[in-house]
């Protein structure tokens, strides 16, 4: 999407503005000559992930923007309020404001601490209130004032609850803030919207964790950046209320070929949460990945007989070929445990221990250490994934397996998947 200038001097504060969506949405408003004020945590290099507010705040002033990092911690209101009155020095006043900011655990009730629910809901919810309810003052005095929430739409199915309602909860708070904000403020003629991907989205950190193979299925965030920019660059008093959807945005602005944004164009993309529609569309054109999208709301059935699978069933099969290319390397490149409980006509638990010794695998639970991440699906969809027809992030997006745990490990699953592919 080409800029057209109309952010030139425009004053954007973005929270999580260091690195992914939120850096990406700086640099396509600094191509217009915007200020931007990077509020985001990362002052000192993570030692895996790249970027901090002042190698981000470079590359804004080398793009042709003006930037002002600063340190904020969202959940502190003393951290918010010294970066607004730093903003308002500097820049004169705030004419947008991007919540990007934002925690996830995408664990369930019993695994979720209080702590990391507390995490989430004092990012997501509160850190959104609070940095727009700081900028209002100000936005108000602004010709074209907008707040943007990197939101999904607000979706009441029980789908999107049942797997980390923690997580939906707090990110769902940052939607409730557009609802009611966009009314409050409509007199005032400041834009309150939400923009969400319709795919997920690569970034550096998901690179890490999933590695190329997840890459492959993601957009690039150049999409939400070209989408956040189209959005604020609509009068704000016609413009407010809406939940918008990247590609939605992007269509009505004449764009119709998205390969640019695609990691890469050849691959079936994975759907994002909280997007019904998008399931659907998955059905017809990533079945070759065994995408199709289950719609059950109800309780997955626990197994209550001895496993049919010790009789040499598809389960049986795909633990006997792990054995046999167990062993310390792949310890070394894995260092995690997993347990699988799967159901239908192979009902049982079963492990892999991908942490101790050389490896281990077989039925019941992880005899040497707990395991780091836990899977439930159906004994179909289990040789599907393991036998490469069905991508396990595919599998979790759609609904077709459940996972708990650690997810960054959980994700280092995907790999193993290709080593067994020529296997089975």
């Amino acid at each position: 999407m080409i800029n057209t200038g109309k952010l030139a001097g425009r004053t954007l504060f973005i929270t999580g503005a260091s690195r992914g969506i939120g850096k990406a949405i700086a640099l396509k408003a600094a191509r217009d000559g915007a200020n931007v004020i990077i509020a985001a945590k990362t002052a000192e290099p993570h030692p895996k992930l790249p970027g901090t507010i002042y190698t981000a705040a470079k590359e804004i002033e080398n793009a042709g923007g003006k930037a002002l990092p600063c340190i904020v911690d969202v959940r502190d209101e003393g951290s918010v309020n010294k970066a607004v009155e730093g903003a308002v020095k500097q820049f004169g006043g705030i004419d947008v404001v991007i919540n990007n900011a934002s925690a996830i655990s995408l664990t369930g009730t019993q695994e979720t601490p209080m702590k990391r629910f507390d995490l989430m809901h004092q990012i997501n919810t509160r850190g959104t209130y609070l940095v727009s309810q700081m900028c209002i003052p100000y936005l108000i005095k602004s010709p074209n004032p907008h707040i943007l929430n990197i939101s999904p739409p607000l979706n009441m199915r029980a789908r999107w609850f049942r797997d980390h309602v923690a997580y939906t909860m707090a990110k769902y708070g940052m939607s409730m803030c557009i609802l009611g904000m966009a009314e409050e403020f409509r007199s005032d003629g400041i834009a309150c919207n939400a923009l969400w991907p319709r795919t997920a989205i690569i970034t550096a950190a998901m690179e890490m964790l999933g590695g190329k193979d997840v890459a492959r299925q993601c957009r690039k965030p150049e999409i939400m950046a070209d989408a956040a920019y189209a959005i604020l660059c609509k009068d704000s008093r016609s413009y407010t209320g809406n939940f918008a959807v990247d590609d939605d945005v992007l269509k009505a602005e004449g764009i119709t070929n998205f390969d640019e944004y695609a990691f890469d164009p050849s691959v079936p993309l994975m759907p994002d949460f909280f997007l019904d529609e998008f399931d659907m569309d998955t059905v017809q054109r990533a079945t070759d990945l065994g995408a199709v999208p289950k719609f059950t709301d109800g309780k997955v059935n626990q197994p209550d007989t001895p496993s049919k699978a010790a009789s040499g069933g598809k389960v049986t099969q795909v633990f006997t070929q792990i054995e046999s290319f167990l062993g310390p390397e792949l310890v070394e490149q894995t260092r995690a445990v997993y347990s699988f409980e799967v159901t239908g006509d192979e009902p049982g638990r079963w492990f892999l221990d991908l942490k101790n010794g050389g490896g281990a695998c077989g039925q019941g639970d992880p005899p040497a250490t707990p395991a780091d991440a836990s899977f439930v699906m159906t004994s179909d969809n289990f040789f599907k994934m393991f036998s490469g027809s069905l991508k396990p992030t595919s599998a979790f997006m759609t609904g077709k397996m459940k996972i708990s745990g650690d997810m960054g490990k959980a994700l280092k699953l995907e790999k193993l998947m290709g080593k067994l592919k020529s296997k089975l």
